[in-house]
């Protein structure tokens, strides 16, 4: 039979990078595929900077807040953070689609997805800590 692997460790240095290469890729890729050169530039600016940033606090926020306590009301922190952080790129992007109309998609999409990977992952890994109850 195999063995189930146990769950990675969180490591936020790492996450944040995953968090900033794979829309960034995904978009570029995307961008250059159908020749939408804005595009492929957004990848790397919007859309992948507001992933890493969102995932540095979302993930920041999990850390502080997460040690020993319950796992239900660990995994209610978790949500809430990651609706907070989604919450603020929805704000950044409304705010600023006034003068360029790529943002206010942009920056909304990248911070929920990065909020809710972060959170999914932070919240899988919780076997490998010590608060795991």
């Amino acid at each position: 039979m195999a063995r189930k692997r146990p769950p990675r460790p969180f490591k936020l240095r790492d996450e944040v990078c995953v968090a900033f290469l794979a829309p960034a890729l995904t978009a570029g890729i995307s961008g250059l595929a159908t020749h939408q050169t804005a595009l492929a530039v957004a990848a790397v600016t919007s859309i992948g900077l507001t992933s890493a940033l969102v995932a540095t606090i979302t993930g920041v926020i999990l850390m502080r807040r997460g040690a020993g306590i319950q796992p239900r009301r660990r995994l209610l922190r978790s949500l809430t953070a990651g609706l907070v952080a989604g919450v603020i790129g929805a704000a950044a992007g409304l705010a600023a689609s006034g003068w360029l109309s790529r943002l206010s998609i942009d920056l909304p999409l990248s911070a929920v997805l990065a909020a809710t990977i972060i959170t999914w992952r932070w919240h899988g890994s919780a076997a490998n800590r010590e608060d795991f109850a």
